[in-house]
């Protein structure tokens, strides 16, 4: 893909990092000289010291080649103008952070895929590593509902038990669907007669009532 990030920051350079690292054609537009340089030395990428907010920085940048314009600034301004810049050009993915929840109508508008509020994102991270232990990874899906990704433990209540037997009994919690499971390099959609193993890998729909009990349930841990 021919990708063009704008901002080298704390999330554009992790961005930068993956996106060269995967293979991508990455062009980076940064507007402080230091932070631009520091990315140029560092990666095997285009880097334009420039403003983004202009047609020619972006006429540098050969955007009408992008297959994604990803803006990751912390000024939502700067990001509205780049997004509005890019779409001009037909560019087909647009993604941005965005800081203030205030100004989501306007990203929408564009037609942005949005980030939200990316310090709230790693608040949350940081938190549910305090709050639940055994929760390896998380997406909130909405303010009641999300998939968390958990290891099994051995000493679990659902180590070794059958998922429909698990519902029946009462071990896994109401409110809790089991989506899918790993066990080595095998990923499977787990059935009612799936056996749950200590190791396994499972990702699980829960709501936030029955949160805590569904990683107790599955690594024994008690929030």
């Amino acid at each position: 893909m021919y990708i063009v990030i704008i901002g080298a920051g704390s999330i554009g350079s992790n961005l930068i990092d993956l996106a060269v690292n995967d293979g991508n054609d990455v062009v980076v537009i940064e507007s402080d000289e230091k932070r631009a340089n520091e990315i140029a030395s560092q990666y095997d990428c285009l880097v334009l010291n420039a403003d983004a907010n202009k047609n020619g920085t972006l006429r540098d940048a050969d955007i009408d080649r992008a297959d994604a314009v990803i803006t990751t600034t912390n000024i939502d301004a700067v990001n509205i103008m780049a997004m509005l810049l890019a779409q001009e050009h037909d560019v087909p993915n647009l993604v941005s952070v965005v800081h203030d929840p205030e100004n989501l109508p306007v990203f929408e508008k564009i037609g942005v895929t949005l980030i939200e509020n990316p310090q709230r994102l790693i608040a949350d991270y940081l938190y549910h590593s305090v709050r639940y232990p055994g929760v390896s990874d998380f997406i909130d899906l909405d303010d009641d509902t999300e998939l968390v990704e958990l290891t099994v433990d051995e000493d679990a209540p659902m180590s070794g038990q059958l998922l429909q037997a698990a519902n029946e009994a009462g071990i896994l919690p109401e409110g809790c669907l089991v989506v899918a499971l790993k066990r080595g390099a095998e990923i499977r959609a787990p059935k009612g007669n799936t056996t749950i193993q200590a190791g396994d890998q499972v990702t699980v729909f829960t709501d936030d009532v029955a949160l805590a009990d569904a990683v107790a349930a599955f690594t024994g841990a008690q929030s």
